[in-house]
């Protein structure tokens, strides 16, 4: 086995939907070499070596869909990257995070495969790869594994990097109710829903949780004083500035008393039932290290409460309990904290433990103290000794709260100012008013800790993460503005770009996300290629944004994901041929069709999927969209449409030279395509395609079809809002035309739309753009050559590329040789060159098409405007 290995070639982060699934995962090309002629029963001992080191294995129900089903699996012969999966997912599950999904499939390439596994937490689950890699390797070889070092390094990972429990269950209960959420930052700030009507919360606090308030809770002097100024049950006391000071008050007020800071939280440096001057003063001197200041109050007897208030009610509460230990006459009092404490199971220093480790700290020091103890005193056998007379509220109380000290506390926090609340009481019995027993609110706290509600030591869960989502949330409200995600081959830019503006018509501040750049409104937020991920998560982060619209192309949809989890319309272009095949290993365009249909699958059931009807693949998507489909084509024959009208359903189509919006048997035309300045009077199919397609998109949306026509009439009729997509210009009788054609269904679109104007000669200045697969740059080369009298190439400095220089240009001039038309090829590497070049040619009568950078348009446009002028 020495020679064999499991090599990583590459590990994407898909951190929104994807092919796999909606949900954020890794995917890991591996290469097992000559493992693949190893499958696992072939391996001595390797299956009772892996179960034995994961005995939670049996738990994987894999393809045979039964517990223990991947253990069969294993025993009947399967391959590492089907393995390292599952391992990967109980790694992940042994370190406190859910397993998940997961899948390996293999590749067009001998030996490599594609391991999926689900990305709770990036950082975390790249570590469980590799260690999973690890462990499998050492189980082939038979080798030693330390598991439970590997599990520990990963736990400790979580800890560090994963969410805290408290955000965590407000995040699950926000899933629960398809509220989508953004992790802003390392730490416990997370965004619910999107643009203009996100929420935002830092642990338990929300962002109606003022800085005054906060304030409020944090003087507790302040606090106490306006809560009796409300009738509410306080303690009486005083703030002190000496130990003096601190015993005077507390003979004024009556002992025994409680000493603790002003300002201090988490129980440090509070001791209660303080009867002598001893007591107070030593209290004094360690309380006033812990704060701003030292508050002296009146003992209020029985047992501390934690009481959780969201928004105007009560939706938790639990008790605290005293800690003792009992004399053997043997054992310290520090050994039997261990002993008779600290061994409670339930006791710990992670999240899984409702009770804390009980340390002797200066409060259980004086405690001890007062008993005429030390931590090294043997007491008694049967003696009982107390150690901490509060701490530990983990024991579920809520339904035994009296109303009107639920009521009491719903008031508390609404006086300080705070929507969410951890007020803390002392109280005799629960069940009983408050008054009656002399009880009181001691406390009011922002942030407050949601651990003992949800892992109680005794009592009921409480679902307290769901009641701060409900606070945030009313009913009927998600947090999701509305998202236009446009996915395809070609026009996804122009589509993009007119659904934003018909938006922005609307009213709306419109977020748009394309290969043109990020805009918010009509501001360029970022030029360049802003298609992808951290585009779009970066308008659904912009507390302005009020709508938006973001370009996906398989590139994103495969190597990132998408940078939503659900839109309410989903555009698909087209697919044509496809683009880019061969990346990502997607190598024909039926598998790119699986991929563009991620976009339908992300389809709100409120929502609407837009399908292009002449795109006999973007058509057959239907079926998966949760929401409603329209269809879009310019001819109304189109048997895919033909059946969605029969069928009752929407469809836009142009009928004698109209646009048509048709909703099973009624038609209403809402503009002549000659009227809308993008399809040049109709003479360029592809455009009329694209504001077809972005009429349904505005459609779907319920925007007013005055607003759409207009829309439509006004948007490039300066030809400044699509100038990479046939923008015309004329000088000197002769045509130029600007376009970004970079793929073969683009370019025969292209051609299409050049026949229909007259020219003596046809020119071009052309690149292959972005890398593509060989034969695709000799097809556009062949169709070159089939329209065009002079071509001339050049490189595309714009994109990276991974082949040598000038051997795209070689694959292009190949194409071109089997061209009937073309009578001289021209190379110049320089774009701007190559430019400059054929305007010195131009004549009266000539076609020049000039094509733009694939990743930006720009400089193209600005040489033919200043031609224009000159």
């Amino acid at each position: 086995m020495k020679n064999k290995d499991i090599e990583f070639l590459d590990v994407v982060a898909l951190r929104g939907p994807n092919i796999w699934t909606y949900r954020p995962v890794l995917e890991a090309w591996i290469d097992i070499g000559e493992l693949e002629d190893s499958p696992s029963n072939t391996i001595a001992g390797f299956y009772e070596r892996l179960s034995s080191w994961l005995p939670g294995l049996i738990e994987h129900r894999c393809s045979p869909g039964v517990r223990g089903g991947f253990l069969q699996r294993l025993r009947e012969g399967t391959w590492p990257g089907h393995i390292l999966e599952h391992v990967t997912l109980e790694l992940q599950t042994l370190a406190g995070l859910p397993g998940g999904f997961g899948k390996a499939r293999e590749t067009s390439r001998r030996g490599v495969y594609k391991v999926v596994v689900r990305a709770w937490q990036e950082q975390v689950t790249r570590a469980a790869l590799d260690a999973a890699r690890e462990l499998v390797l050492a189980a082939m070889d038979d080798r030693p594994c330390d598991v439970a070092r590997t599990v520990a390094r990963l736990r400790e990972l979580a800890d560090r990097h994963c969410l805290g429990p408290s955000t965590a269950c407000i995040v699950d209960a926000a899933d629960d109710r398809d509220i989508p959420c953004i992790r802003l930052f390392e730490g416990n700030l997370v965004q619910f829903g999107y643009g203009a009507r996100q929420r935002r919360i830092w642990t338990a606090e929300t962002d109606r949780t003022s800085a005054i308030a906060e304030g409020i809770s944090r003087d507790k002097d302040l606090t106490k004083a306006l809560l009796a100024d409300c009738g509410i049950p306080v303690p009486e006391g005083r703030r002190v500035d000496s130990a003096e000071a601190a015993w005077e008050a507390a003979l004024d007020i009556g002992l025994p008393v409680v000493v603790k800071p002003c300002d201090g939280n988490h129980g440090r440096g509070v001791f209660i039932n303080l009867a002598s001057q001893a007591d107070v003063q030593s209290a004094y001197a360690i309380a006033v290290d812990e704060g701003s200041g030292v508050l002296v109050e009146r003992f209020v007897p029985g047992n501390e409460h934690r009481l959780l208030v969201v928004g105007d009610r009560l939706v938790a509460a639990a008790a605290g309990e005293p800690a003792w230990i009992v004399g053997d006459g043997r054992a310290s009092v520090a050994e039997l904290i261990e002993l008779q404490i600290n061994s409670d199971p339930r006791r710990g220093r992670t999240e899984n433990h409702p009770l804390n480790i009980v340390r002797l700290d200066s409060a259980a020091r004086l405690e001890l103290a007062r008993q005429s103890l030390a931590p090294d005193s043997v007491p008694a056998a049967g003696r009982r000794v107390l150690i901490q007379r509060s701490g530990n509220v983990a024991f579920d109380v809520t339904d035994r709260v009296h109303p009107d000290t639920a009521a009491a506390v719903v008031l508390a926090a609404q006086v300080v100012g705070l929507d969410v609340a951890g007020v803390d009481l002392v109280a005799e019995d629960i069940a009983q008013p408050l008054e009656a027993q002399r009880g009181a609110i001691v406390e009011v706290n922002a942030g407050p800790g949601l651990l003992m509600h949800l892992k109680p030591a005794d009592g009921t869960p409480r679902p307290v993460g769901r009641a701060i989502v409900d606070h945030l949330f009313p009913a009927g409200e998600d947090g999701r503005i509305p998202i236009v995600g446009v996915a395809g081959t070609n026009g996804k830019t122009v589509v993009a770009r007119l659904v934003a503006h018909l938006l922005g018509l609307s009213g709306r501040c419109t977020g748009l996300a394309c290969s043109e750049g990020l805009y918010v409104g009509n501001r360029l937020v970022q030029g360049g290629d802003r298609a992808d991920w951290t585009g779009g998560r970066r308008l659904l982060m912009n507390r302005t944004v009020e709508a938006a619209v973001i370009e996906n192309d398989s590139g994103v949809i495969l190597g990132q994901g998408l940078a939503y989890d659900r839109c309410q319309v989903g555009v698909v272009t087209n697919l044509d041929e496809g683009d880019h095949l061969g990346d990502f290993d997607i190598d024909d365009a039926d598998r790119l069709a699986n991929v563009l249909r991620t976009q339908v699958d992300v389809v709100l059931p409120g929502g609407a999927a837009v399908l292009n009807a002449r795109d006999a693949r973007v058509a057959d998507m239907a079926p998966l969209c949760d929401g409603e489909v329209l269809l879009f084509g310019a001819d109304p024959a189109l048997p895919a449409i033909a059946a969605q009208l029969a069928a009752g359903k929407r469809a836009v189509f142009v009928r004698d030279g109209r646009i048509v919006l048709a909703d099973g048997g009624r038609e209403t035309a809402l503009a002549d395509v000659a009227a809308v300045p993008l399809t040049h009077g109709g003479r360029v199919g592809f455009q009329v395609e694209n504001v077809l397609a972005a009429v349904a998109a505005a459609w779907a949306l319920d925007l007013p079809e005055p607003l759409i026509r207009a829309g439509i009439e006004a948007f490039d009729v300066d030809q400044a809002d699509a100038p990479w997509q046939f923008t015309v210009f004329e000088r000197g009788g002769a045509t130029v035309v600007v376009d970004d054609a970079h793929n073969a269904p683009a370019l025969r679109a292209l051609l299409a739309a050049a026949g229909q104007f007259q020219a003596g000669r046809r020119c071009a200045v052309y690149a292959a753009g972005a890398d593509r697969r060989d034969a695709d740059l000799v097809e556009q080369g062949r169709l070159l050559g089939a329209a065009f009298d002079q071509v001339v190439l050049y490189d595309d400095a714009t994109v990276p590329s991974r082949r040598p220089p000038g051997q795209a240009r070689a694959l292009l001039r190949q194409g071109l040789a089997q061209g009937a038309r073309v009578a001289e090829v021209h190379e110049e590497p320089d774009h701007g060159r190559a430019i400059d070049i054929m305007f010195e040619r131009l004549r009266p009568g000539d076609f020049l098409l000039l094509q733009s950078d694939e990743a930006y348009s720009g400089p193209t446009i600005d040489r033919v405007r200043r031609w224009i002028q000159q």
